[in-house]
């Protein structure tokens, strides 16, 4: 076991010797730490953000405490060069939200007053600038050719503890589901990752930024050996686009997009579950004057693959206003292409959700149906919800009173003959589409 042991160390030393060249020096990081350092920074920043009073729950207390109180807080993080020439160093948002002061610690111990030129909540980055005197900055890699198994180094200030070196490998690739809200293409790697981590550097070992440390998986707060960065590819475009106006400016598509689950492609007679299925489109959006329909699934935007309402969720979020896509989608079972010049999401648009399907049965209960003629429409009739139960399983899914049903599981139901003899066949879910104030939506009871 023994002379195992010291194969597989010899083997691992060879690795790093031949694979990295001069930056590592036979099992040695420190040349590759020593050179890289000095562009990862230490953070401080102090603010106040308002707290509510719990006082003011209460109706008597109400009348002489006001709603809100001021705290001023205290936190720190870290941060990386990026451009020593202009100063420009990136973290993450929620590292310097909030701020009124933000202090920057080199690893000579220098200290530097930090401006925000911008930040973006949506992927968690922010650029600050600093004056640009004697800086060191990391070289950007290509985070496309990162691969799992690939061996990283965490540089950051966890816990205020400066300069702390961590290492590991690249655990998966394009995590999603860490902040729902946001922008989402996760490196996971097990390199140790802590609070104060949040901005540093996750680099190859050929020096190259590959990551913005930013989030870590645990039920304790401290590390257990997943942790999550941002692909510098993410955070470059970010970066770009606050650098040149300050803010991010994000493409809108205008659609209303839902997972296909086993249930949903069995009763749309779906060969596979891949892709996002549209539930609704907003009127005069990128997707109406493109001609996409409610019940299209998409399954490719400009010829990359899109296996699930994330994919599409974030590749139109990275995209820029009046830029041009090509979606490919299926409908009826054919695979059709159009064009799209994407319109703009304003800060008050709200961001589109990613919709799951809860297990809902029976699908009816409490729904009064009646069918009626559709307005405009000759001969063409639908089954109307006369009224609904505000507790029950329908109205929870999304069907409100006045809403037209049209077609169940794509089949055109015109009375209630037509809606039991879907009925009948005990579908594992229904699938509604629904017209209401002459708008389409795609509703789901399974």
């Amino acid at each position: 076991m023994r002379h195992i042991f010291i194969k597989f160390y010899l083997v691992l030393t060879v690795f790093f010797s031949h694979q990295v060249g001069a930056q590592i020096i036979g099992n040695s990081l420190a040349p590759l730490i020593e050179e890289v350092s000095p562009a990862v920074v230490s953070i401080a920043v102090t603010g106040t953000v308002n707290v509510q009073n719990p006082l003011s729950n209460d109706p008597f207390f109400r009348r002489f405490m006001p709603p809100n109180q001021e705290r001023e807080f205290e936190s720190a993080g870290s941060g990386v060069i990026v451009d020593a020439e202009l100063g420009h160093i990136i973290t993450n948002h929620h590292v310097i939200d909030n701020a009124d002061e933000i202090t920057i610690t080199l690893i000579d111990n220098r200290t530097l007053s930090a401006t925000v030129i911008g930040s973006d909540p949506g992927t968690d980055i922010a650029v600050l600038q600093v004056d640009p005197d004697n800086l060191t900055d990391l070289n950007l890699g290509d985070s496309s050719n990162v691969r799992v198994g690939d061996f990283v180094v965490a540089i950051g200030n966890p816990f205020g503890l400066q300069h702390t070196v961590t290492s590991g490998i690249v655990s998966a690739l394009g995590r999603v589901g860490i902040n729902p809200d946001g922008y989402e293409d996760f490196i996971q790697t097990d390199a140790s990752i802590n609070p104060g981590n949040s901005g540093g550097a996750l680099i190859d070992l050929n020096g190259n930024l590959i990551g913005i440390n930013s989030a870590i998986l645990s039920q304790s707060g401290g590390n257990i050996g997943i942790g999550f960065a941002i692909p510098i590819n993410l955070a470059k475009n970010i970066m770009d686009q606050i650098i040149e106006s300050g803010s991010v400016r994000r493409g809108l598509l205008g659609v209303n997009i839902a997972e296909i689950t086993e249930e949903i492609a069995e009763s749309l007679s779906f060969e596979s579950s891949e892709g996002a299925l549209i539930t609704a489109i907003s009127p005069g959006s990128a997707a109406e004057l493109a001609g996409l329909q409610i019940g299209d699934v998409v399954v490719e935007v400009n010829g990359e693959p899109i296996s699930g309402p994330s994919e599409l969720r974030n590749y139109i979020g990275m995209r820029r206003p009046d830029e041009m896509i090509e979606i490919n989608v299926l409908r009826d079972g054919e695979l059709l292409t159009f064009e799209a010049t994407l319109g703009e999401m304003s800060a008050n648009t709200q961001t589109l959700p990613t919709e799951t399907i809860d297990e809902i049965e029976p699908a009816f209960a409490g729904v009064e149906l009646s069918v009626e003629s559709i307005s405009g429409q000759t001969n063409q009739y639908a089954i109307a919800i006369q009224a609904i139960d505000n507790n029950s399983f329908a109205f929870q899914r999304g069907l409100r009173q006045g809403d037209l049903i049209t077609h169940v599981n794509r089949v055109r139901v015109q009375s209630f003959a037509d809606l039991e003899r879907i009925l009948n066949n005990k579908p594992g879910s229904l699938v509604l589409q629904v017209l209401r104030d002459d708008r389409g939506l795609l509703l789901v009871l399974k």
